[in-house]
């Protein structure tokens, strides 16, 4: 049976994905190893946001200018470039280490234009592309389920060299994926100097429209917190739950997360309408308060379903505002750039909360209060959104 083009897509951006989240926890296996505190581990996750920052006035481009299967193809190469360059360095060095996921970083910073962008092109109504955005959200948040699960599992039964060419073939893989979807032609006459200077233009249209600046710093508050509670979380169930650092199970209780937001992200489409998008801050406040919930829980059970809400509740708050920045944004700009854009805000804010729960521990903040300082700050993006009112004119016009 021919495979479809869009099936190709959500394989291709699982085996990417995996592999991403697998290489954080090869990494975060090298930290430990070598006597690096556990909230070192938020210095590394940073070296891999910035591309995004950096990069981001020149990656739009790009993406509108090439077919957008072939982006995909060069941001696995960079990033199979990235992991392939922990067998030759000096692990003991964590500047070594940064620079390793800076350059995976810089690959999934090329890529994800890609990815989303492409849906539009790949569906032919509103509702399709809405239920194509479920599921590459869900697979790629199945990708970090199972890289942070399997992969956790895997290197801790395995040498580091086994599992670096375990997530090198994993990008291989994609990559070969990326043939079965149609080379489509992009837009000729972009010019990347040009383009990257209307970045900051583009960012100003979407910051002033009511629905995609609503969408823009909804997602961006929803992966601040997803990244902080990664790294803390990770750091906070063997100490809170009694589980050794090294042991697989960590891994498998963090990964939890991921599958709430799996079943949240199928869940979207039947419980928010596109034209009420904005009803999903709701469960974002959901997912708040469950944060606050979390730090004094000791239970391994109660937990393991706490993190299974939290995730859930993301799922659903975080898929109809892609959804509605996608086609707006597609109107206002040009689904490329507005995705560079989004990237850009979504990482600015993973790398301030990196940072600051960095700091906060580093100053001797227990990581439970750094989860508590976490929530407080997403308390505050949620509040703004609310006092700012619902979107005006969120009847969506196709």
């Amino acid at each position: 049976m021919k495979l479809s083009a869009l099936n190709a897509l959500y394989i291709t951006q699982f085996l990417s994905a995996f592999a991403d989240n697998m290489s954080l926890f090869v990494i975060s296996s090298l930290l430990t190893r070598n006597g690096f505190s556990p909230e070192s581990l938020a210095l590394v996750t940073m070296a891999f946001f910035l591309p995004y920052i950096l990069l981001a006035p020149f990656v739009g481009p790009v993406a509108d200018k090439l077919p957008k299967s072939t982006v995909l193809v060069i941001g696995n190469l960079i990033k199979l470039l990235g992991i392939g360059a922990l067998l030759f360095i000096d692990a003991a060095s964590i500047a070594m280490l940064m620079l390793c996921y800076f350059t995976v970083g810089v690959g999934a910073v090329v890529y994800s234009p890609a990815k989303y962008g492409i849906l539009p092109e790949l569906t032919g109504s509103p509702e399709q592309l809405f239920q194509a955005n479920a599921r590459i959200e869900a697979y790629t948040i199945l990708a970090i389920l199972t890289g942070i699960g399997g992969g956790g599992a895997l290197v801790s039964v395995s040498s580091t060299v086994q599992a670096v060419l375990l997530c090198a073939g994993m990008y291989a893989l994609s990559l070969g994926m990326t043939f079965f979807i149609p080379r489509m032609p992009g837009n000729p006459s972009i010019r990347y100097t040009r383009e990257a200077v209307q970045f900051f233009t583009s960012f100003a249209l979407l910051m002033n429209g009511p629905k995609t600046r609503f969408s823009l710093i909804g997602t961006g508050a929803f992966w601040m917190s997803s990244a902080v509670l990664r790294t803390a979380v990770l750091a906070w169930i063997p100490l809170a739950l009694g589980f050794s650092p090294d042991d697989f199970s960590v891994s498998l209780i963090l990964a939890t997360t991921s599958i709430g937001i799996v079943i949240g992200a199928f869940l979207a489409p039947k419980l928010i309408q596109l034209s009420r998008f904005h009803k999903a801050i709701l469960y974002g406040f959901g997912m708040l308060i469950l944060i606050f919930i979390f730090p004094w829980v000791h239970q391994t059970a109660i937990a393991i379903a706490l993190l299974l809400a939290v995730g859930c509740m993301g799922g659903i708050f975080i898929v109809p505002m892609n959804t509605v920045l996608q086609e707006e944004g597609l109107t206002l700009v040009g689904s490329g750039k507005t995705i560079a854009v989004q990237n850009f805000v979504e990482n600015s804010l993973m790398l301030i909360g990196s940072g600051l729960y960095y700091f906060v521990v580093d100053q001797g903040l227990s990581i439970s209060m750094a989860i508590v300082v976490q929530g407080l700050i997403m308390l505050l993006i949620l509040g703004f959104l609310q006092l700012s009112g619902r979107p005006k004119n969120t009847e969506m016009t196709y």
